[in-house]
């Protein structure tokens, strides 16, 4: 049993692209992943690279990097990374088809945008007290 709670839990980098106007991608990813379902842990290791701990059975290493990628976080496309990638997305792919997980992870991805608007200054919150708000 301790081999295979072992196995659903990731630990994997993420690396950042340095021509970015953000030189500090990932400390910016670390916040935005914090408090995500699945994710157990996030660590800053330098300006561009991150390291996450994951639960493979709520979100995997596709999900987080494609999210990323539509945040507008540029990752590191080197050719070592782009095949190391290609096999974490297959294997994990794979892991989860064979534990019966299914492909609908729109609440892992909906929960992700949803923590990256509340972290956004924007003018839709209201700053008065909430006794202003609620006067008639």
């Amino acid at each position: 049993m301790g081999t295979q709670q072992q196995d659903i839990l990731k630990t994997r980098n993420i690396y950042f692209c340095n021509l970015h106007p953000d030189k500090d991608q990932a400390r910016t990813a670390v916040l935005l992943l914090n408090n995500i379902k699945g994710i157990e842990a996030v660590s800053l290791i330098s300006p561009v690279h991150i390291q996450l701990s994951y639960n493979v059975l709520n979100i995997t290493l596709k999900l987080i990097e494609d999210t990323l990628h539509e945040l507008g976080f540029h990752l590191d496309n080197s050719l070592l990374v782009k095949m190391r990638r290609a096999l974490y997305y297959y294997t994990e792919e794979t892991q989860r088809a064979n534990m019966g997980c299914n492909a609908d992870q729109g609440k892992c991805t909906r929960d992700i945008f949803i923590n990256r608007y509340q972290q956004l200054k924007h003018g839709c919150r209201d700053e008065r007290p909430r006794y202003w708000r609620e006067y008639l």
